[in-house]
């Protein structure tokens, strides 16, 4: 019994490992480049920029969102401070969207592990998500439910990651933005950011190939198969998209640890758009959903959390039904998961010279004040506004 329990257990390590080997040079090059992003697109701008809810706004929120991709805490956290300092609700949350579920990190992550066609319904679904989410929000943020949530907003209670939303490391300035991505200051901004996003997420991606090589090794295929009702083509198209966010609210994952959680969902029969629609889910997990309650309060959490849901159903339908039509939809349910051998090739050739990018960062991180600004992003973010603007000046 032992002997067999050790097998399983070295199983679901192996399947982990093996998927991060395949996805760690995407994970290195999509936090380098979000870094480059944050690194020349400045906070301070962001409530200025959103003031009320209409199309051009929300479009504005959700580039902005885009660009400063974060961890799912993270940008729960930084729509939080939009709203306190007088930005509009919907547009918050808009970005909050965006910023977990429009970035290049996510996008490269899912072309690797499941296939390009995911990339293209998580950057066209995403829009079309975030406008039905302002839609609905319009209708149901009536003028009162959006004092009560600014009265608890204002009670500045913590949730997680306040102190990284809180940060602005970019490098403003007349340059253009490739000078001041090359420049020595932009360089250590690049790599405070860098190293940073790691720190935030790495205990997501970790439990996320963890929780994933454990479902892909025990849970038998036929499981899955009437999970997701695979043997009716309507019924699995129906249940794919209800489905998809409630496996999400379950795992405890954030965005980019989501990813192998789906290529094993994928794997395992769930339709096309139950894929997408987990994926977008990364906002309804059961800390986040807590954290909405200490912001927002209880009920406009739990409308938070409805609003959110049907958005994500809804998206994951209308994914479905564009993609099917367009003959978008990948024929064969063989993901690059769980190969299990790691081998001399293309993979591993991009590790290297990625693992070699990496270490670079890293020690740029090192030598300009990195560990300290490290220990405040843990930190609450009350007391930091002073004091972050100090490492430029080294560099």
């Amino acid at each position: 019994m032992a002997h067999h329990l050790a097998l399983a257990v070295l199983r679901a390590l192996g399947d982990a490992l093996s998927m991060g080997w395949d996805i760690l040079w995407a994970l290195i090059l999509g936090f380098f480049l979000s870094g480059v992003v944050q690194a020349v697109v400045t906070k301070g701008e962001m409530s200025r920029l959103l003031p009320d809810s209409r199309p051009r706004t929300v479009v504005i929120a959700s580039l902005l969102g885009a660009a400063s991709s974060s961890c799912s805490y993270a940008a729960v956290a930084l729509a939080r401070s939009i709203f306190r300092k007088g930005g509009d609700f919907n547009a918050a949350m808009a970005f909050q969207f965006a910023s977990t579920n429009l970035v290049i990190e996510l996008g490269i992550i899912l072309a690797v592990l499941i296939g390009w066609q995911f990339t293209l319904a998580e950057f066209i679904g995403g829009p079309v998500m975030i406008a039905l989410m302002v839609f609905l929000l319009r209708r149901v943020m009536t003028a009162r439910r959006i004092e009560m949530a600014r009265a608890e907003a204002e009670h500045g209670r913590q949730g997680r990651m306040e102190g990284h939303a809180a940060m602005d490391m970019s490098v403003g300035g007349d340059l253009s933005i490739l000078a001041r991505a090359v420049s020595p200051k932009g360089f250590t901004a690049i790599s405070h950011f860098y190293v940073m996003d790691w720190a935030s997420v790495w205990v997501d991606i970790a439990a996320g190939l963890l929780i994933a090589g454990a479902l892909a090794a025990w849970v038998p295929h036929h499981a899955w198969q009437s999970l997701f009702l695979v043997h009716d083509p309507i019924a699995s198209k129906l249940i794919g998209p209800l489905a998809g966010p409630l496996v999400a609210v379950i795992s405890f994952v954030c965005s980019v640890g989501n990813v192998p959680l789906a290529a094993v969902l994928w794997n395992g029969g769930i339709s096309f758009g139950g894929v997408v629609a987990f994926l977008f889910a990364d906002l309804l997990i059961l800390p986040i959903l807590d954290i909405y309650r200490k912001y927002y309060g209880l009920k406009v959490a739990a409308l938070l959390a409805a609003v959110f849901y049907a958005v994500m159903v809804a998206t994951g339908y209308i994914v479905e039904l564009g993609f099917g039509a367009a003959g978008l939809i990948p024929a064969g349910r063989h993901t690059r998961f769980g190969a299990g051998h790691i081998g001399w090739n293309y993979t591993t050739i991009l590790d290297i010279l990625f693992l070699l990018l990496s270490c670079i960062l890293t020690l740029r991180f090192l030598r300009t004040g990195g560990p300290g600004m490290l220990r405040m992003m843990s930190a609450p973010a009350e007391g930091q506004n002073h004091g972050h603007h100090h490492h430029h000046h080294h560099g």
